[in-house]
């Protein structure tokens, strides 16, 4: 298993892109993925993708040999199903701003999906639609995870980050301030830098 591949999964835009920033800020010699999700945001469409299952399928394929996942949003959701299928791939988590596939809407995360629809109107539909509940069996994941999560993201709110570093064996919160739902894209230095030290 190499020491230094990373996957990143990117949330309900699709765009793998997203991690750019992050991911040009971490070490040049790590062999570094960003996974683009067809039919999510303007990310054309793929007829063998129709759901959080098939993304599950891909991110497997994209992480054959092993190695590290950080994961964005609904992403985050897809590195959960990841590491609870193939958990010999699955070596570190990173998880940053996510439901992981538990429910938001009970923890205080606010309605996301017409403001989404607005933005992306070709966006194909399972991306709106139900999410996998994850919930029983998070706890199966012993993966050392760094749960990354803004005080300011009315999404994902900091109580989802921490019913999950509660679920998960392995699981560390680490709060940034004045961070978003684009966390990742907004305060990228310090990111880089949280995922730097789990991941080294």
């Amino acid at each position: 298993m190499s020491n230094n591949r990373v996957l990143f999964l990117p949330g309900a835009s699709g765009a793998g892109s997203f991690w750019r920033p992050v991911a040009d800020r971490l070490p040049g010699a790590w062999d570094k993925r960003l996974l683009d999700w067809p039919g999510a945001g303007d990310v054309p469409a793929d007829a063998a993708v129709s759901g959080y299952e098939d993304l599950v399928i891909a991110a497997s394929g994209a992480l054959a040999g092993g190695g590290d996942v950080t994961a964005q949003s609904m992403g985050g959701i897809v590195a959960i199903g990841l590491a609870l299928r193939h958990p010999e791939r699955v070596r570190r988590l990173v998880l940053v701003a996510t439901s992981g596939g538990l429910d938001v809407a009970g923890l205080g995360g606010a309605e996301w999906r017409a403001e989404y629809r607005a933005a992306y109107p070709r966006a194909a539909a399972w991306v709106t639609g139900p999410v996998p509940d994850h919930t029983a069996r998070i706890a199966q994941i012993a993966a050392p995870t760094l749960l990354l999560w803004g005080d300011a993201d009315p999404i994902s709110p900091v109580a989802v980050g921490e019913r999950l570093a509660a679920l998960l064996p392995n699981g560390r919160l680490q709060v940034v301030a004045g961070g978003t739902h684009d966390l990742a894209r907004e305060q990228p230095d310090a990111v880089a830098r949280a995922i730097a030290a789990h991941l080294s």
